[in-house]
């Protein structure tokens, strides 16, 4: 696609409540590459959208050859019966989950998409929240997941893990194939094309969006501080989200520029003599180093005994350990 042309996403279903529903839905999605426009009766949708759509999204029901008067840049199927009678188009299964259809939609786009997108807009606001700590056991992703969830009630908030056993199958989980690595692997796109790629890899629980970490944690070991770093300004760029949540390892390069990076930083710790040494040990490795400013910006949290943690990542946002990661976030929000 060209740019300059035309970005309007048609959805074309008679079925009311679900043109409604998704309508509303995708029309929720500020960084979508093209204006939504929904008709529910054909009459109406080819005489107002002749020569007009970049992409059309038609029920199964309701295709017809018809629908080719519209020269649109592309056409999928919103798949009602589970049977592809149209080899050529290509078939989305309507009832799944909205993320899931938006995804694939989004995916479907990439294929005739240009490099060139003006849509996307840097805003340049995003902070990244980098969450670190030397201690072990220390509930540290916990932690983290659980401030992703509270910023993310009221935030657009991307939580990011980057240990080498992230854990976290069943809190997350998620059974397609692409992960971190794969985000990686799409930056020597452009900008604007990457940010589309991003969107097609979002996951979300609840409220917080997330990409699955890498399953294979050695891919972590290569990786160079300057393409962490790279990512990182990529997601800034695109502007999509004001908070970014940093699960960090020090199985990745480039460490304490990632913490310099970021606008503040949780040290979590315990009170026990091995804990202070390491604590200890990593401060003064930070200074030596010279990253005093990571010290400056950096918030010691010793997490109080918590009675109970909530089961399912969604409930995250209330209980002993939300209370105490509230106090925490009071004067950077």
């Amino acid at each position: 696609m060209k740019q300059g042309e035309n970005r309007r996403f048609v959805l074309y279903d008679p079925e009311e409540e679900y043109a409604q529903l998704m309508t509303e839905f995708l029309r929720g999605h500020k960084d979508l590459p093209w204006e939504v426009h929904t008709y529910t009766e054909a009459e109406s949708l080819l005489k107002e959208e002749r020569g007009r759509v970049a992409m059309l999204a038609a029920a199964e029901s309701a295709y017809t050859d018809a629908l080719q008067e519209l020269a649109p840049g592309q056409i999928v199927i919103l798949n009602e019966s589970g049977l592809v009678r149209q080899n050529a188009i290509r078939n989305i299964n309507k009832y799944q989950e909205a993320e899931s259809v938006l995804r694939e939609l989004l995916e479907a786009y990439m294929e005739v998409a240009g490099e060139e997108m003006p849509w996307m807009q840097a805003v340049g606001h995003t902070r990244f929240i980098g969450i670190y700590s030397p201690v072990r056991r220390c509930l540290q992703t916990t932690f983290a997941l659980t401030m992703g969830q509270i910023l993310a009630e009221e935030h657009r908030t991307l939580y990011l893990n980057f240990e080498h056993y992230a854990g976290m199958d069943e809190l997350l989980p998620d059974r397609q194939e692409k992960d971190l690595a794969d985000l990686l692997y799409f930056l020597a796109a452009g900008r604007e094309k990457f940010g589309l790629r991003l969107r097609t890899m979002i996951r979300r629980n609840g409220n917080l969006d997330y990409i699955p970490p890498m399953k294979y944690g050695q891919n972590l070991l290569p990786v160079t501080g300057g393409e962490w770093l790279h990512l990182l300004r990529r997601i800034g760029e695109i502007g999509e989200y004001e908070y970014v949540i940093l699960d960090l390892s020090e199985d990745m390069q480039g460490l304490f520029d990632i913490l310099r990076l970021c606008t503040r930083v949780f040290t979590l710790t315990k009170d026990d003599r091995i804990a202070r040494s390491k604590l200890l040990q990593y401060e003064q490795l930070l200074a030596l180093c010279e990253y005093e400013d990571v010290l400056e910006k950096t918030l010691k949290c010793g997490i109080p005994h918590i009675r109970r943690l909530p089961e399912a990542l969604e409930q995250y946002t209330k209980g002993d350990l939300a209370d105490y990661v509230k106090k925490q976030l009071q004067g950077i929000r």
